[in-house]
């Protein structure tokens, strides 16, 4: 399958660790040039790695310049940079409301809107957006993330439906429960990392959490020229945590 990536040029945000570094590595393998834009970019294992805050357009802004002048292309973005959120309701101050939706909505926003020009002159453009399993199924101690991640998948058809006519496919993954970086702080935080890591894996139907590199491979289809029919939807990746509701294993 390398043909399908060959020639292609790639954005990644938030390419660095976790998922986008998975997802680096794929496009990569395939035949991708990749360029990461993350906060903290020296380990990117990328072709072009820059320093860009989702949340500054003068560096979003500067970041997909220097994509261009490097490549002279650009025709694959994926919209992955994000951060989390626990608590209900009551648990998040305005501040930190805005803070995650700037992120992790407007933050897409800003990124796909600087590469729009240049995704139009490519033969094969493709946008996929991470949202979460959060976004679809109510999960406690998650109000304002499961918000933020609701507003992508909204933001993903809105983008699908607008640059239909210009050929440009716009999807999203909506991982499960990842074993991630960010997982692991939270259950470093938690009073028995052990009972909360069995507890989360219990949560997901197959019964583990699900991989960085399980994640990269749909987003890897989704950017794909062969997944030319599709557009405007998600590919859950949750191990059937959104839609099954299995027996318990006797």
């Amino acid at each position: 399958m390398a043909a399908d990536f060959t020639s292609l040029v790639a954005i990644v945000t938030g390419g660095a660790s976790g998922i986008g570094a998975a997802i680096t590595r794929r496009l990569r393998a395939e035949g991708a040039r990749v360029a990461v834009f993350d906060l903290a970019p020296q380990a990117a294992g990328a072709d072009l790695a820059v320093r860009v805050d989702v949340g500054d357009d003068a560096t979003v802004v500067t970041g997909v310049q220097r994509v261009i002048d490097e490549f002279g292309r650009l025709d694959i973005l994926i919209n992955n940079a994000g951060i989390g959120a626990a608590g209900d309701i009551t648990g998040n101050s305005d501040e930190e409301w805005h803070r995650v939706l700037d992120v992790n909505v407007v933050g897409m926003a800003r990124v796909s809107r600087a590469a729009l020009p240049h995704l139009r002159r490519s033969p094969s453009p493709a946008i996929v957006n991470t949202s979460s399993v959060a976004a679809t199924t109510g999960l406690p101690q998650r109000a304002l993330y499961s918000a933020s991640k609701g507003a992508v998948l909204a933001l993903t058809r809105a983008m699908a439906a607008d640059h239909l006519h210009e050929g440009i496919r716009v999807n999203a993954v909506n991982p499960g429960t990842a074993d991630t970086p960010w997982v692991g702080r939270l259950l470093d935080a938690a009073p028995d990392p052990v009972a909360e890591r069995a507890a989360l894996e219990a949560r997901q139907p197959h019964g583990r959490l699900v991989t960085a590199e399980e994640i990269a491979d749909a987003v890897a289809y989704l950017a794909g020229p062969r997944a030319g029919s599709t557009t405007g939807t998600f590919l859950e990746v949750d191990g059937g945590m959104a839609g099954l509701r299995p027996r318990p294993r006797e």
